[in-house]
């Protein structure tokens, strides 16, 4: 399973738990309601952000290296 889906898996469990649990915490939030569709947005558009640079920078660094240079060097 790529790791880009493992993390798209995540934020669907996340921004679920999320949704549903944001009931029990509303008397501790001040001045933001408990479902406030900017956060149920921009969290999870973050965190797809990160995941993917974090999937995207290693493949393209190991995209470059030739594999019978790399074979050689073990």
């Amino acid at each position: 399973m790529a790791p880009a889906s493992l993390a798209l898996g995540g934020i669907v469990i996340g921004v679920a738990a999320a949704w549903g649990l944001a009931r029990s915490i509303e008397s501790l939030l001040y001045g933001i309601t408990a479902r406030d569709p900017l956060v149920f947005l921009a969290v999870p558009a973050v965190l797809g952000t990160v995941a993917l640079l974090a999937v995207w920078f290693p493949a393209n660094r190991a995209s470059r290296v030739n594999p019978v240079e790399a074979l050689r060097y073990e």
